[in-house]
């Protein structure tokens, strides 16, 4: 199908027929623009020759100006059971993928989260939506989802196919798993996050940020949370999920966060890197400790609440009390809240505090620590060698 003078440049409207998960598709290019054709056609001798046939059928069509690229489904074949394919044939009947993952779900209910159970129902409503229903036709239903779905969450997704259609295929009911493999064929474009930031405050800013909560009108109740995190360097859900009983005289013991499900706030046991850490209540800490707990306390309260008892939604805290607060000190570049956390580090190491302690307070590796948390101290000056 290319040129016998020229092998390596295809000729105009040249069809190639690739194979992606057992099934056949059919590449070529248009008006300067790639498609990627599924015919609903699986890698077995016979359905090969019938996707070269409507590959040569796209070129003739290309080649004579009849190719409308809205019109793709006059290039689709429905799956048929012929004399001459019963020997590729599965061996057992296939299920529409809605129902088979329907079953899926159904013996995998048991004991999961509630999380788990609403992400089930999110694969199902991305399911029903596309348009291709067959496991046959796996890559028509990859190109559907990276076309319509996020990259993140398209990955998701046909992670979750792929497990589906690998426990069917140990029943019996798949004679092959056509998604294994596919969800790492998503592109996820890395995007840079509020712990990859790293732009701390100075000492200075830092305590005209504490000193700004506790004069706000509308904010104040924030305050020592603001200063909390710029004492210990912790993670905010770390500090939003903190109760009384976690705080003794000597050491704060972080165990806890608190995430957002995708529903809601809720507590989970554990850190991000670890089970649980230690950290030692210095004079700032216990002047801070002293001054906010409750003569009664109850050890299971929360430490840091909102103004109504409950977590602080870091999302709407940030948008509104940090934006706002941050936003009245004109001489301060705005930076989000995490970098209470890099100004801890970073004053840490101003203090020539080496970088295996600062991890071991702050919850990552010393190697983290140095590239990603810690500021270059500016103000060391070069010896004489």
């Amino acid at each position: 199908m290319y040129s016998k003078k020229n092998p390596k440049k295809p000729k105009r409207g040249a069809v190639k027929i690739k194979v992606s998960r057992y099934s056949l598709q059919l590449v070529f290019s248009y008006e300067g623009k790639r498609f990627y054709l599924s015919p609903g056609l699986r890698d077995t001798p016979y359905e090969r020759k019938k996707a070269q046939d409507i590959a040569f059928e796209l070129e003739r069509d290309i080649d004579y100006g009849q190719f409308d690229p809205n019109n793709l489904e006059k290039y689709k074949v429905e799956p048929a059971l012929t004399n001459a394919d019963v020997d590729t044939a599965p061996s057992t009947p296939i299920l529409d993928l809605s129902e088979l993952w329907n079953r899926y779900q159904d013996t995998k209910k048991a004991g999961k989260s509630p999380a788990t159970i609403r992400m089930y129902g999110w694969v199902a409503n991305h399911l029903e939506r596309c348009p291709y229903k067959q496991p046959i036709e796996a890559q028509a239903i990859f190109d559907w989802i990276n076309a319509n779905v996020p990259a993140d969450s398209a990955k998701r997704v046909l992670m979750h196919l792929s497990a589906c259609c690998k426990w069917a295929r140990k029943l019996g009911t798949l004679d092959l798993n056509p998604f294994e493999g596919m969800a790492s064929e998503v592109k996820v474009k890395k995007a840079g996050t509020e712990e990859d930031e790293v732009f701390p405050f100075t000492t200075e800013e830092r305590d005209r940020i504490i000193a700004a909560f506790k004069s706000s009108r509308y904010y104040r109740h924030y305050a020592s949370l603001v200063e909390f995190l710029f004492f210990t360097g912790c993670r905010p859900s770390e500090a939003i999920a903190l109760r009384w009983k976690h705080i003794n005289r000597a050491v704060i013991t972080f165990e806890q966060a608190v995430i957002y499900d995708g529903q809601g706030l809720v507590l989970k046991d554990g850190l991000k890197t670890q089970k649980a850490r230690r950290f030692p209540i210095n004079a700032q800490l216990t002047t801070l400790i002293e001054a906010i707990k409750p003569e009664d306390c109850d050890p299971s309260a929360l430490v840091f609440p909102s103004p109504k008892g409950k977590f602080i939604d870091w999302h709407n805290f940030t948008g509104r009390a940090w934006k706002n607060v941050l936003n009245s000190l004109a001489d301060v570049a705005y930076r989000n809240p995490y970098q209470t956390r890099h100004t801890f580090c970073s004053l840490c190491r101003e203090q020539n505090i080496p970088s295996i302690q600062i991890s071991k307070w702050a919850g990552n590796s010393a190697q983290m620590i140095d590239r990603c948390y810690a500021k270059a101290v500016e103000n060391v000056t070069v010896p004489d060698l």
